[in-house]
């Protein structure tokens, strides 16, 4: 697998009060990734970025919001969500990444 593509996939992490519950309780991280990304480049993508072990990736559609605005309706993106849930002994937090690049 191209090592460029791997580090394209991941888009970013979603930090929302619901992954966060998702995180502390399953040991799951959430992603938002490519939307053409299949769940074996998700997680090649985070073993390899990450150094952490995989035991499963769920994948959903999220579909865009339409809006109302002064110019009339406009739909926002469609986007890919990416559940990765870490095998039994690993952590990733990104809380304690911030802290450290806020340090430096």
């Amino acid at each position: 697998m191209m090592y460029a593509r791997l580090m394209n996939i991941l888009r970013a992490p979603v930090l929302t009060e619901k992954s966060s519950i998702v995180a502390d309780s399953n040991n799951c991280i959430v992603f938002k990734v490519l939307p053409d990304a299949t769940k074996y480049e998700i997680k090649q993508a985070v073993e390899t970025i990450f150094k952490v072990k995989v035991a499963s990736v769920r994948t959903l559609n999220v579909l865009g919001k339409k809006r109302r605005s002064a110019h009339g309706m406009g739909v926002r993106s469609d986007w890919k969500k990416a559940y990765v849930t870490l095998a039994e002994g690993e952590k990733l937090n990104f809380g304690s990444m911030a802290a450290d690049k806020e340090s430096n």
